[in-house]
């Protein structure tokens, strides 16, 4: 039995519309669980995944959803007259429209899992708390989160540990700084207008990218064009499985760092300049000590995601 076929065979049961947790504690209930095909630890949050696929992708299906925040999980089968019933005792909220920073934890997790990155630590910067200054003053200079990457903090190096240590003794690529402009949706009307946005406010950084959780893949060749010229990569998140994001255009890596942008962020804005502080403690001490955005766990992200309405 598969993640779905277990959904509908527990809501054949119960005959009303459930959570993606109330399915999976009712497949105990019923012993469902038992026949089910899967290893992994969290199973609850692979079955939530696979039914937010289901429903997006197949309309036609069997399992449909109801409601928002939560969202439920019926069948078709069930008569239209106790669907309905069902579904006005559903309480339903606000449907607030998530915004590009509700998008910063998803950012934060693949950084975390994907391979370029290595565990890089992420830091949202708040552009309101920088410096007061004339309108327009300080347009372009802000990065929506800053990234660094410690050689000691890499779990999976490739190098051995004495190579790790000459790096870090002799500051040789001992670390990495990375630049996130990040966007809900890009499209042909946008695109260069984002893209210079990246330039303008990552050159203090090795490497810089422009994020965003929907893009048209026919701007594709635009990107690499603009990449080839000015270095900034192209990140695709994938809300329903953030394993699957991926680097579409890689960035070029820049050895040779913008200091006196660097100076401006760290006097402008004191976000920026808590992240430099805590790459210099972190790198004298050896250790990640200090504070960063949060790596949500599975569970944690996928209610996130639900409660914020991404999926």
């Amino acid at each position: 039995m598969n993640f779905l076929e277990l959904a509908e065979e527990v809501l054949k049961q119960v005959r009303k519309p459930l959570t993606h947790i109330e399915i999976w504690e009712m497949s105990q209930e019923l012993g469902f669980d038992k026949s089910l095909k899967s290893t992994g630890k969290t199973p609850w949050a692979t079955l939530g995944s696979r039914l937010y696929v289901a429903v997006r992708d197949n309309p036609s299906g069997n399992i449909v959803a109801f409601g928002k925040r939560p969202v439920r999980f019926g069948l078709k089968s069930m008569s239209n007259v106790n669907i309905d019933s069902l579904i006005q005792a559903i309480p339903h909220e606000k449907n607030d429209k998530y915004d590009e920073r509700d998008l910063h934890p998803l950012l934060v997790k693949f950084a975390d899992s994907y391979f370029h990155f290595r565990g890089a630590k992420l830091k949202t910067i708040y552009h309101e708390k920088s410096k007061q200054r004339k309108k327009g003053f300080n347009k372009w200079i802000h990065p929506d989160l800053a990234g660094v990457y410690f050689s000691f903090d890499d779990q999976i190096s490739k190098y051995e540990k004495v190579i790790i240590d000459f790096q870090n003794d002799f500051s040789i690529v001992a670390t990495k700084l990375f630049s996130f402009e990040l966007k809900l949706k890009i499209n042909f009307s946008n695109l260069r207008e984002y893209y210079f946005q990246a330039v303008s406010n990552s050159s203090w950084a090795n490497e810089g990218y422009l994020v965003a959780l929907e893009f048209d893949e026919d701007l594709l060749e635009e990107i690499r064009r603009l990449a080839n010229s000015f270095g900034i990569g192209f990140i695709k998140l994938n809300a329903e499985n953030i394993e699957e994001g991926q680097i579409i255009v890689p960035a070029k890596y820049r050895e040779n760092l913008d200091i006196d942008t660097m100076d401006r962020l760290a006097s402008e804005n004191k976000d920026f300049a808590n992240f430099l502080h805590n790459i210099i403690n972190d790198n004298k001490s050896k250790q990640v000590n200090s504070q960063y955005d949060k790596v949500m766990g599975d569970d944690e992200m996928l209610k996130y995601l639900t409660d914020k309405n991404i999926i």
